[in-house]
C-alpha cells in the first residue's frame, strides 16, 4: 500500500512538470518562448534590416530630393551679333583701285542699258579691303562736276571683301529699262536719260569716273539696283 502510494505521487508529479513545459515552450503565434525577450524579461526590438533595395518602410514616406540649380548657359539667350573677322588688310583707298564697266549678260529686256557690271581691279600692290554698297550718280556731258545722282536700291547682304594685289572686286547695277526703238521711251512716262560716264561711289574709297566698254548708259526713272561689292563676279 506504501509502495503504491509513493508511485502515484511520483507519476502525478512528472504529469505536473510535464505539463507545465509545454505551457512554457509554446507562445501564442508559434513564438518559442525566450525568443521575443531579455533575460529581464524585457521585449527586445527586431534587428534592423540590412536589405539594399532602396524601398522606403510603409510607415515613413520617403521625401523626395530638391532638384538642384542646372549650371549656367555658356551661351546667353540674347542674339548673338554677327561680326567680320579680321583680314590683316587695310581698306582700299581712291589710288588703290581701277575701274570698269561692260554690260551685265543677264539683264532686263528693252533697248537701254538694262544692267552693268562695274569691276575693280587693285594695283596698289598690296591686298586691300571693301565692304558695302555704291553710289551711282550719272555724269552730264561725262563731266562729274555735272552729275545726276540716281537714287540707289540695294540688294543682298554686305560684308568685308579682301582684294589681293592685282586682284578684282564686283558690283552690278540694273536700271529702268527704256523701251521701243531709236530714242525710246519710259514706262512711267518720263524721258529716258543718257550719261556717256557714271560716277560710281565706293565706300571710304573715292568717287571712280566710268564709261561703259560698248556704249552709253540709257536709263529711266534715274534709278538703280545696286548689288554689295562682291569677291564673286556677277553675271
Amino acid at each position: 500500500m506504501y509502495v503504491i502510494g509513493i508511485r502515484r505521487v511520483a507519476t502525478a508529479m512528472v504529469t505536473a512538470s510535464a505539463a507545465t513545459l509545454l505551457m512554457t515552450a509554446c507562445q501564442p503565434g508559434g513564438t518559442p518562448a525566450g525568443a521575443g525577450s531579455s533575460p529581464s524579461g524585457a521585449p527586445v526590438k527586431p534587428a534592423a534590416s540590412t536589405s539594399t533595395s532602396g524601398s522606403a518602410s510603409p510607415s515613413t514616406p520617403s521625401t523626395p530630393s530638391t532638384p538642384s540649380t542646372p549650371a549656367a548657359s555658356a551661351t546667353s539667350g540674347s542674339p548673338a551679333h554677327t561680326t567680320t573677322p579680321s583680314t590683316g588688310a587695310k581698306a582700299c583707298g581712291l589710288p588703290d583701285l581701277k575701274a570698269s564697266m561692260y554690260q551685265a549678260a543677264v539683264r532686263p529686256d528693252g533697248t537701254g542699258t538694262g544692267a552693268a557690271i562695274v569691276e575693280f581691279t587693285n594695283v596698289s600692290g598690296k591686298a586691300c579691303t571693301v565692304q558695302g554698297y555704291p553710289t551711282v550718280a550719272g555724269a552730264g556731258n561725262g563731266s562729274p562736276e555735272k552729275n545726276r545722282p540716281l537714287k540707289v536700291t540695294t540688294t543682298g547682304g554686305a560684308s568685308t571683301v579682301k582684294v589681293a594685289a592685282g586682284g578684282k572686286a564686283w558690283t552690278k547695277l540694273t536700271f529702268v529699262q527704256v523701251q521701243g526703238e531709236a530714242d525710246g521711251y519710259c514706262k512711267s512716262g518720263a524721258t529716258p536719260a543718257s550719261y556717256p560716264t557714271l560716277v560710281v561711289g565706293v565706300p571710304g574709297a573715292g568717287a571712280h569716273q566710268v564709261a561703259l566698254t560698248d556704249g552709253v548708259i540709257a536709263e529711266c526713272d534715274d534709278k538703280v539696283t545696286v548689288t554689295a561689292l562682291s569677291a564673286a563676279k556677277p553675271s
